[in-house]
């Protein structure tokens, strides 16, 4: 029996001992350990609201706000990935510091808690609690508080209604930024309490600059067609377009990211493709034209992803305005369609491209 414990114990202090080993000095984990990692989205994140691209008139605005530490409560809406959630972290991060932020920020998303429950107790208990006008390293602190709801568009009208009452009674502590991406879904009492800003696709040149920034910083090695592949198929969404260029850099490693590497991971349709399916619209008989459709089907695009870039490849042919008008009269009736009945795919498709025929 002493020898099984003897046996134990030696066991346990072998274990201690490379633990020990295994740490840095004083017990401190290996300095070579990684840090952990994080989407590209996030690491490269404006801290600040200078480094917020494109958003010129919203950065002038917040810059005067915060130099008087004095903010309104604001409602940014605009397509998704155009910095708007990135825009008033940013300005958060300046206004109170590492310290204060966890503090004075509470963060929603509104498309998950949406219902008139949370207005009533997430954010009036927060709104109602007063804050302080330091900073613990002694720099001029704002004495209030702020409620950041993202995809408030998705928010109950009851909701939405409580939230009114709540911007009102809380203004000398509290003040609100909503997000969304359809200003039409916000009710009208919210948006004349709010200050709207307007955030705008952003440019491609703009898109460029910050992707080969970030390709600079993680040593990656590009093209230039695959570079204007990100930019093409991200459609002012950089979220997306770094996601994408995130996504094409794990695939290659080392390799050169290219045209046809971002063109897979996007789930594009080759322009190949598109054109070969023009030119069967235009000259072929129907029977070539369903075997075409049945093609196309079979490598697993998305229908809509294939009428869209149909659209646009239609709009830059050398067609005349009446005919262009027709065509995409008829792909607006069969997107109608498509988001109605997915299992007349087929026949949809039969449908759009031969109103290319009869155009």
């Amino acid at each position: 029996m002493q020898a099984f414990l003897k046996g134990a114990q030696s066991s346990r202090a072998q274990q201690k001992q490379e633990r020990i080993g295994s740490a840095g000095p004083a017990g401190h984990p290996s300095a070579d350990k990684k840090h952990k990692a994080l989407p590209w989205v996030e690491k490269y994140r404006p801290k600040c609201v200078d480094e917020v691209a494109f958003q010129e008139e919203v950065v002038a605005v917040l810059k005067k706000s915060l130099e008087g530490a004095d903010l309104p409560n604001l409602l940014f809406y605009g397509p998704p990935g155009t910095g708007k959630t990135s825009t008033i972290l940013a300005a958060a991060r300046e206004l109170y510091g590492p310290e204060l932020y966890r503090q004075r920020v509470l963060e929603l998303n509104a498309s998950d808690e949406r219902g008139i429950q949370v207005i009533r107790e997430k954010v009036k208990n927060f709104a109602q609690l007063t804050a302080a006008g330091t900073r613990t390293d002694g720099k001029p602190c704002p004495p209030f508080k702020i409620i950041i709801l993202d995809e408030a568009d998705s928010m109950t009208n009851a909701a939405q209604a409580a939230l009114r009452r709540t911007m009102e009674k809380e203004s000398r502590t509290t003040r609100f930024c909503l997000i969304c991406n359809y200003v039409s879904r916000i009710i009208e009492p919210l948006t004349s309490r709010c200050s709207k800003f307007r955030f705008k696709p952003l440019g491609d040149q703009v898109q460029e600059e910050r992707l080969l920034e970030i390709c600079e910083k993680e040593n990656l090695k590009y093209t230039k067609e695959g570079i204007g592949a990100l930019v093409r198929v991200s459609e002012g969404d950089l979220r997306k377009a770094i996601t994408f260029l995130q996504s094409a850099a794990r695939l290659n490693g080392d390799k050169e990211i290219t045209e046809s590497d971002v063109t897979e991971i996007a789930g594009v349709v080759p322009s190949k493709m598109i054109q070969n399916l023009l030119s069967i619209c235009y000259k072929s008989t129907f029977d070539k034209l369903e075997i075409a459709i049945k093609n196309i089907i079979d490598e697993g695009y998305a229908a809509m992803q294939i009428i869209h870039q149909l659209h646009d490849t239609i709009i830059d042919e050398s067609l005349n305005d009446q005919q262009k008008s027709v065509i995409t009269e008829k792909m607006a009736v069969s997107i109608r369609l498509l988001n109605s009945y997915h299992s007349c795919r087929r026949y949809i498709f039969q449908f759009c491209f031969h109103s290319v025929r009869s155009s």
